[in-house]
């Protein structure tokens, strides 16, 4: 090899060796913890869904948190906050409470 090819891979060394550094430092990152019910809320549990042992208006006037709360286990999404709507699956699904809230407040409760 000639001294300018030499010196062309010796700078090239030091950008390589990051590049591989870097990838594996990505490669085992831990996983991240599961995140918070978004819009689309949860899809349930095989344990089943307390909330079913009560009425659906039982929800309405309660708080978001409270909502959320008492639907552990349950499938269950947000539909409209606020007047934003939230897109929403066309499937039907009769166990699924869709929420509206209104000021931090269940506004009303669909099935479906």
């Amino acid at each position: 090899m000639t001294a300018k090819r030499m010196t062309t891979h010796a700078r090239l060394l030091p950008w390589i060796a990051a590049t591989v550094a870097l990838a594996t430092g990505c490669a085992t990152q831990p996983s991240e913890p599961a995140p918070m019910p978004g819009p689309q809320g949860a899809r349930g549990t095989p344990a089943g869904c307390a909330a079913d042992k009560v009425a659906d208006d039982t929800l309405v006037g309660k708080s978001e948190a409270e909502a959320v709360g008492l639907l552990q286990g349950c499938a269950w999404r947000l539909g409209e906050r606020d007047g934003q709507q939230f897109p929403g699956t066309m499937d039907y699904n009769p166990q699924r409470r869709t929420l509206g809230i209104k000021a931090g407040k269940v506004a009303w409760v669909r099935r479906g």
